[in-house]
C-alpha cells in the first residue's frame, strides 16, 4: 500500500516573532527522535514571489538555499534544528500560488472556467504543498514520513481547506509556565483536550524546545494524531540533551564586535548569530555579541551624534575580533571601512562576509595602495579606481533572483593559507552566495602585490571570492555567505576561526589539525 504523507501544521496568526518557527522546527527534532523522516514548508501570505526584494528591517535576513531559493528566515531555522537541504519550493507565497494560476490561465488550463480563490487557489496550495512534501530533503530516497508546516499567515482562503481541522488537535502555548486553572481555560473555550495542550516556555536557550515538548509527550500526541504509533520509536534525544546542557554550563564569552547597517532588528543577521553561536560553543564559549551600527563609527557622528559615536568606537576598541557581515547600499560603508582598518593595523581578528569582504578591499586599496577614490561601483559608479564592479551577467533592471545565488564552488589555490587548513584542506569547498558586486579581476594582481592574497577562486578562475592578508594573524574576506550552511555541533570552519583567533587558539588548533590529533 502506497505510503500517505502525514502532515503537522503550525499557526500563531500573522505576526512575526511568535515563536512559530522554532517551534515547528521542535516538532521535527522530536519526531525526528522517533525516528520518523521529516521535511518542512513555510507558507508565507505575501505576494512578493520571494523574500528577495525584501527589507532586512522589514522582515529579517534573507536565508538562502543551495539551489539560489532566497526564502524566509524561518526556513534557515528548519535547516539547522533538522539538518536538512530545503529547496525554494519549501517556501510558499502568495505571489507564487496566483502566478502558478494565472499562467495556467493564460495557457487555457481551465478550459474556459471563471478563475476563482476557491477552488482554483485553495487547490493550487494542496497541490503544491502534496507535490514538494514528497521530494525527499534529508539526503535519502523517498518521501518523508511528516511534512510539519508553519503558516505564516492567510494565504488565500487556505483556512477553508479540509486538513485545517487537525489545528485544533493539539495547541501549544508560549511563554511563561501554564497553571492548571489557564490550561482548563484554554481548554474549554479552544475545544482543544487539556492533556494536548502544551507549554513552551521561556528557557535559557531554544535547544531546550525540543527538550520540553519531549518532557511533555507532545511526540505521543502528535503520533497519535498523526496513527503513526505503528512505526515510531521512543525519542532519543541525548545528543540533544548534551548540547542544551553543555551551553548552560559554559562560563567564559568573548566580545565579538558586529558592524553592520540592520544592527536595529538583529534578525537580519539571524543566520550569522546562530554560525557565532555555533563556533563559540566548539571553543566552550558563549558569543557576548557587541552591536554596531557602521554609521555611529563615521566621522559625521562625532558632530551629529557624539554620544553614539564614542560608544561605538568605545566598543570596537574592547572586542576581541570584528565581524562585518553582507549587505546592500552605501549606508554606514565609510564605518565599516573604518572597522575593517582598525582591525587590519591593530591585528584584530577579521572577518569580512560579502559586503565585508569587500569593504576590506577597499580599505587596502585606499589605505596600502593609495589608490585614488578607490571604491565599489556600487557607491561611486564614477571612480577611477573601481576595485569592486557590477557583476557582468547581472541585471540593471529586475531586481528579484538576478544575484549570484545558491551553492558555487570555490576552489583553493593553495593549501598554505588559513581558510583551506580550517575547511580541513579540502580542492574545494561549496557554499551559498548572493550578490552582484565582485572584486575587479583587473585589479587583483595590484593587490596582490600590495600584500593581499586571493587564496580562493571560482571555477572559471577569474573571479576571486577567498582573502587572507598574510602579515595579520587572522584577516579574513569571503564572497560567499558560510553563514547559511552552519549547523549546531557542525560550526562553520570560517566562524571557528575567528573565534579561536580571538581567544589566541587558532595556531595550536592549527598545528593540532596538521599533526593529524
Amino acid at each position: 500500500m502506497e505510503k500517505r504523507m502525514k502532515y503537522v501544521l503550525v499557526t500563531g496568526g500573522v505576526v512575526s516573532g511568535l515563536g512559530k518557527g522554532v517551534t515547528a522546527s521542535s516538532i521535527g527534532v522530536v519526531l525526528k527522535a522517533c525516528g520518523l523522516r521529516v521535511t518542512s514548508i513555510k507558507i508565507d501570505p505575501y505576494l512578493n514571489m520571494d523574500a528577495g526584494t525584501m527589507s532586512p528591517f522589514e522582515h529579517g535576513e534573507v536565508f538562502v538555499l543551495d539551489d539560489g531559493g532566497e526564502v524566509d528566515l524561518d526556513l534557515g531555522n528548519y535547516e539547522r534544528f533538522l539538518d536538512l537541504r530545503l529547496t525554494r519550493d519549501n517556501n510558499i507565497t502568495t505571489g507564487k500560488i496566483y502566478q502558478s494560476v494565472l499562467e495556467k490561465e493564460r495557457k487555457g488550463d481551465y478550459l474556459g472556467k471563471t478563475v476563482q480563490v476557491v477552488p482554483h487557489i485553495t487547490d493550487a496550495i494542496k497541490d503544491w504543498i502534496e507535490s514538494v512534501a514528497v521530494i525527499p530533503v534529508d539526503g535519502k530516497e523517498g518521501p518523508a514520513d511528516v511534512c510539519v508546516i508553519e503558516l505564516g499567515g492567510t494565504v488565500g482562503d487556505i483556512e477553508s481547506m479540509p486538513f485545517i481541522e487537525a489545528l485544533r488537535q493539539i495547541s501549544f502555548s508560549v511563554g511563561k509556565p501554564l497553571l492548571d486553572s489557564t490550561t482548563e481555560k484554554l481548554s474549554r473555550f479552544c475545544h482543544v483536550p487539556a492533556e494536548n495542550i502544551l507549554n513552551i516556555h521561556d528557557v535559557p536557550n531554544i535547544w531546550h524546545i525540543p527538550l520540553l515538548l519531549r518532557n511533555q509527550n507532545a511526540h505521543y500526541s502528535i503520533l497519535e494524531q498523526l496513527n503513526l504509533h505503528g512505526i515510531a520509536t521512543p525519542p532519543k534525544l541525548q545528543s540533544w540533551t548534551k548540547m542544551a546542557e553543555t551551553f548552560d554550563n559554559i562560563t567564559d564569552s568573548v566580545r565579538i564586535a558586529m558592524v553592520g547597517k540592520y544592527v536595529g532588528l538583529t534578525d537580519s543577521y539571524l543566520s550569522v548569530v546562530k554560525a557565532l553561536l555555533h563556533a563559540c560553543i566548539a571553543c566552550s564559549l558563549k558569543p557576548a555579541i557587541d552591536w554596531i551600527a557602521a554609521s555611529d563609527l563615521e566621522d559625521d557622528s562625532a558632530t551629529s551624534a557624539p554620544e553614539a559615536h564614542a560608544a561605538a568606537w568605545s566598543t570596537l576598541r574592547n572586542a576581541k575580533c570584528v565581524l562585518v557581515p553582507g549587505g546592500f547600499g552605501d549606508r554606514g560603508v565609510k564605518g565599516m571601512i573604518l572597522a575593517a582598518k582598525y582591525a587590519r593595523e591593530n591585528k584584530v581578528p577579521y572577518l569580512g562576509i560579502c559586503l565585508g569582504m569587500q569593504i576590506s578591499v577597499i580599505e587596502f586599496a585606499r589605505s596600502v595602495l593609495r589608490l585614488e577614490r578607490a571604491n565599489s561601483a556600487e557607491f561611486d559608479d564614477q571612480t577611477p579606481n573601481p576595485v569592486v564592479i557590477f557583476m557582468p551577467e547581472g541585471s540593471r533592471t529586475h531586481m528579484g533572483s538576478t544575484m549570484r545565488l545558491g551553492s558555487r564552488r570555490t576552489l583553493f589555490k593553495t593549501p598554505d593559507c588559513i581558510t583551506s587548513k580550517l575547511y580541513c584542506n579540502p580542492e574545494y569547498v561549496d557554499e551559498r552566495h548572493r550578490h552582484r558586486y565582485e572584486v575587479n579581476p583587473e585589479l587583483i594582481e595590484l593587490l596582490e602585490e600590495g600584500g593581499l592574497k586571493f587564496v580562493g577562486k571560482d571555477e572559471t578562475g577569474k573571479r576571486m571570492e577567498v582573502l587572507e592578508l598574510p602579515s595579520h594573524p587572522f584577516y579574513v574576506g569571503v564572497q560567499f555567505h558560510p553563514e547559511f550552511k552552519s549547523r549546531p555541533g557542525k560550526p562553520s570552519a570560517l566562524f571557528r576561526g575567528l573565534v579561536l583567533a580571538a581567544t589566541g587558539q587558532l595556531e595550536a588548533y592549527l598545528n593540532r589539525h596538521s599533526n593529524g590529533s
